[in-house]
C-alpha cells in the first residue's frame, strides 16, 4: 500500500515524456470529441429553426434556391459548432488532469521550444518535396519526434540548409 502511495505521489512531482505525449494524446480526442458534438448540435438547432421558417419556395434567396439556401446554413452552423467544440472541451481536459496541468503545460512549452528549434525552412517546399510537419501537431510519442527529427535533418541535408 505504501508503494502504491509513493509511486503516485512521484508521479504527481514529475511528469516524464511518455506520460507528456498521452496526455497531448487524450487533449487532442477531447478536443476532437467535443467538437464533433458542438458541429452536430449545432447544425441541428439551425435545421430546427428553418424547418419552421415559412419560405416562399418561389421567391429566391440571394439569386439561391431557398432549400439550398436551408442546407448550406445548415452545413455552415454545423462547421461553426465544430470550430467551437475545444472551447467545451478544453475546460473538461483541464478538469480532468487538474493535478498535472502545470507540469503539462510547461512540458508543451518545452516541447513548442524543440520544435522551433528543429524544424526546418519551408520555404525551399514544392509538392514533389514536402517538409516534416511544420508544427509538430502530429508527433504523438517518442519514436514519432525521433522520427521527425529524422525526417528534418533529411530534408535539410538534401535542400542543402546546413
Amino acid at each position: 500500500m505504501t508503494t502504491r502511495l509513493m509511486k503516485n505521489e512521484e508521479t504527481k512531482k514529475s511528469l516524464n515524456w511518455v506520460d507528456f505525449f498521452k496526455i497531448k494524446k487524450q487533449e487532442r480526442r477531447v478536443n476532437v470529441v467535443s467538437g464533433i458534438i458542438t458541429g452536430f448540435l449545432s447544425s441541428n438547432i439551425a435545421f430546427a429553426y428553418a424547418a419552421n421558417v415559412e419560405i416562399d419556395p418561389t421567391q429566391m434567396i440571394f439569386g439561391i434556391d431557398p432549400s439550398m439556401v436551408i442546407v448550406g446554413g445548415c452545413i455552415t452552423a454545423g462547421f461553426f459548432g465544430y470550430l467551437i467544440g475545444p472551447a467545451f472541451g478544453r475546460p473538461l481536459f483541464k478538469f480532468k488532469h487538474r493535478n498535472v496541468l502545470a507540469q503539462y503545460n510547461n512540458k508543451t512549452k518545452i516541447f513548442v521550444e524543440h520544435v522551433k528549434k528543429n524544424r526546418v525552412d519551408a520555404s525551399t517546399q514544392s509538392l514533389n518535396n514536402p517538409p516534416p510537419d511544420y508544427y509538430g501537431e502530429k508527433i504523438g510519442s517518442l519514436k514519432e519526434y525521433k522520427t521527425w527529427l529524422r525526417d528534418s535533418n533529411a530534408y535539410r541535408h538534401n535542400n542543402g540548409d546546413l
